[in-house]
């Protein structure tokens, strides 16, 4: 199968042609193999490639509503037994996990041919996904640009076509922020639709929900369809919305209420092309029949900052000494941010935590009053276009202060310090918009409708109430239908040319060496190499 013939279609469309026998699973999964060879090289968005078990299965009868179809899962909280979920860690990344997680069971038995796992931040922390130990991600549109985080891998690969949709997960925007820059339809379910994780049903103190990132809005409905339904160890339970969402895109919502709210909530400057990208899409909807008036939820949204970032700082100092235990690894085997991160959640009290956590419910409580008025809110998903690789990195000032203190344990004088402050702010200031949802639990999306003078994609965001996840894909269908982008690519050439490094962290970032699975083994980029036999496992966890 040709490339063109191959991205002529959505994962439904893919899976139609399989149905019908015009097409092998096998040649589904050979073409994108070989758009992976093309074009990975110049994104890294695949961290570890598993073709011979992408072969296996596409070579065996499949059944299911997606059967054939090429696959990616994130890796991060998205296990496949056997192999390794690094979660963007060198310390992981000879850890196989002993079975399938809940999501990556259930992609499987929709028929999914699963091929390999995407990229992503160490630990998922970061709103880009540019690590020490796999490198950066780049943005297909401008491979000067990051795909953003942490499910900028997924993102990459989609948007390049190495698939039609992949697994991705959402802490605080993870979905929304890399699939606003890179031209996606991304839908961040509310808590408890979906299972989370691995082994925990409340991953983040339920700010953390699984999703998949799609072209199409019916490949984003037809993967709820066959990943929602509860998980009986998880806290949080949802039996289902009683009714299909792949028919969701079947007819045109009712009139709706949108209040508009471009401003940052935390004060800082929003850039005028995600204005225009946010007075576009409130436009379109004018247009539509809706209703739209400027509103915003009433909220502190310094103080939602702050306690997001207290609860997420303490999750990362738990996953760090957690991940110690299990493998014997040091401190010093993480990057850098996660050490000031994990300090962070070190060094809070515990009276602190609680309190932040508590703050949580005065936000739900504000965006359930402004549902009493507007059925949606749109926001700017990011508060800018794409950054350049290397431009979030951590300032060198900051390492070189902070490297002595973390290594005698004094993570409070770095906390406190006005460098690391502002360098925090500086990141929220990016994607200040994205954390309410995730505070609150409901569900959000970012739709593709803008693009930049110079071409770079970039969202807008519209969060509903609970439950709203079919109200959100029947509009974002209709504004589909009203401006298609499920056809937009990027330009070739971008793909292939030699980027210009900017910076000596970007060409570091760029130049890092894939670690192999298993270690020992070069079957992942050698087709005619032994497939490697992974642990039998039939557990689902």
């Amino acid at each position: 199968m040709r490339y063109d013939e191959y991205r002529a279609h959505d994962a439904i469309g893919l899976a139609r042609l399989v149905a019908d026998k015009q097409v092998h699973p096998t040649e589904l999964v050979e073409a994108a193999l070989a758009r992976y060879e093309q074009v990975d090289p110049a994104l890294n968005a695949v961290s570890l490639l598993m073709a011979e078990v992408g072969r296996a299965r596409a070579a065996e009868p499949v059944e299911g509503p997606f059967a054939g179809v090429p696959f990616l899962i994130k890796d991060l909280l998205q296990d496949y037994a056997g192999y390794p979920t690094a979660s963007g860690t060198r310390v992981l990344q000879t850890l196989p996990a002993e079975s399938h997680s809940i999501m990556v069971r259930r992609w499987l038995d929709a028929g999914l041919v699963i091929f390999g796992k995407t990229t992503v931040p160490e630990l998922g922390i970061k709103l880009v996904t540019e690590t020490s130990a796999y490198g950066a991600t780049r943005n297909p549109w401008n491979l000067n640009r990051s795909a953003g985080g942490s499910s900028g891998g997924s993102a990459a690969a989609v948007a390049a076509g190495i698939v039609p949709v992949a697994g991705g997960n959402d802490g605080g925007g993870s979905i929304r922020i890399p699939a606003a820059w890179t031209g996606l339809f991304g839908l961040k379910p509310g808590r408890g639709l979906l299972p989370c994780g691995t082994k925990g049903g409340d991953y983040l103190h339920g700010l953390a929900t699984e999703g998949v990132l799609s072209h199409s809005v019916r490949d984003t409905a037809a993967m709820l369809d066959i990943l929602a339904g509860p998980d009986p160890g998880a806290r949080y339970q949802y039996d289902g919305p009683g009714y299909v969402f792949a028919e969701a895109v079947c007819n045109p919502p009712r009139r709706l209420r949108v209040g508009v709210a471009p401003d940052s909530p935390i004060g800082t400057t929003v850039h005028s092309e995600a204005l225009r990208a946010t007075e576009h899409t409130a436009a379109l909807l004018e247009s539509l029949g809706h209703h739209i008036e400027y509103a915003a939820p009433k909220f502190d949204g310094g103080q939602l900052a702050a306690d997001f970032s207290t609860v997420w700082a303490a999750h990362v100092a738990a996953d760090v000494d957690q991940i110690r235990q299990r493998t014997g690894a040091s401190e010093c085997d993480f990057a850098f941010d996660t050490r000031v991160l994990a300090a962070a959640g070190r060094t809070t009290p515990a009276s602190e935590l609680v309190a932040a956590y508590e703050r949580w419910n005065d936000y739900t409580r504000a965006l359930a009053e402004f549902h009493e008025d507007y059925d949606l809110l749109l926001t700017p998903t990011v508060a800018r276009p794409a950054p350049r690789i290397g431009e979030l990195a951590t300032p060198s000032v900051l390492e070189f202060l902070a490297g002595p203190l973390l290594q005698l344990g004094a993570g409070r004088p770095i906390t406190h310090n006005k460098i690391f402050r502002d360098f925090v702010i500086a990141n929220l200031a990016v994607v200040p918009f994205t954390q309410l949802a995730n505070i609150s639990g409901r569900p959000a999306i970012t739709v593709p409708l803008y693009r930049t003078p110079d071409g770079l994609p970039l969202g807008t965001q519209l969060v509903g109430g609970p439950g709203s996840e079919f109200l959100l894909l029947q509009l974002a269908a209709q504004l589909e239908t009203a401006s298609p982008w499920a056809h937009l690519e990027p330009p070739e050439p971008a793909l292939t040319a030699r980027c210009r490094r900017s910076t000596r962290a970007a060409s570091v970032l760029t130049f890092i060496k894939k670690p192999r699975w298993p270690p020992e083994s070069t079957f992942a980029r050698s087709p005619k190499s032994p497939a490697w036999t992974p642990i039998p496992s039939t557990k689902t966890t």
